[in-house]
């Protein structure tokens, strides 16, 4: 008997000796290796679905509140806030296409893919007609920035409208108590003038010889 088959028997011995089950043989050990691996595959891909669909919902959100946008974006800061979103969504599915795809999760994938064209038709749609490759309006064609009008009145912070309307108002009540206190000392003005009055007639005029 060869000396491996020794080393066999004298294991399978000592391990009846101390009670213990017999050894797994290779076949049980492949078996229970391969198992614990798909196991392990489940877990990464129940994961990555998880992952994947949060990263899905959260660029599906910022598109929807897109539509929502509170701000004005036909031309200056505000379109270029409104283009920075849309490129954010543009990266946000390609972020999710390429970890789905890497997850092989097909459905997700494509559905990152439809973000990724629907954010680049918005783009294309905001910039296309401000570069000349769409039909606009030839009378009022869409600018990036906005045209400067010599009729609109100065731009002025809530600040400086604060500012504005608490001088008016005092300036108003200022006007209003000096023409109040003008009425009350008018009587004492004519009394004035009466009292100068005798004084001025009893002056000489000049030239004329004194007494």
């Amino acid at each position: 008997m060869p000396q491996d088959d020794w080393s066999v028997q004298l294991k399978k011995i000592e391990r009846e000796f101390e009670g213990l089950p017999p050894e797994p043989s290779p076949a049980f050990k492949k078996l229970q290796s391969e198992e614990q691996r798909r196991a392990q595959e489940r877990a990464q891909q129940r994961t990555a679905m998880i992952g994947g669909g949060a990263r899905l919902i959260l660029v599906g959100a910022l598109g929807v509140a897109l539509a929502f946008w509170p701000y004005e974006n036909s031309c200056g800061s505000g379109l270029v806030g409104y283009l920075a979103v849309e490129i954010v969504i543009i990266v946000g599915g390609l972020w999710v296409a390429i970890s789905t795809w890497r997850a092989r999760l097909p459905r997700m994938h494509i559905l990152s893919l439809l973000i990724v064209l629907a954010g680049l038709v918005l783009v294309a749609t905001e910039v296309l007609p401000r570069v000349g490759y769409a039909a606009v309006d030839p009378k009022n064609p869409p600018h990036f920035s906005c045209p400067e009008t010599q009729d609109a009145p100065p731009r002025t912070s809530a600040v400086e409208q604060r500012v504005e309307s608490a001088t008016s108002s005092i300036e108003a009540r200022w006007n209003s108590r000096k023409e109040e206190l003008a009425r009350q000392f008018r009587p004492q003005r004519a009394a004035l003038s009466r009292l100068e009055r005798p004084e001025l007639l009893s002056q000489r005029a000049p030239g004329l010889p004194r007494d």
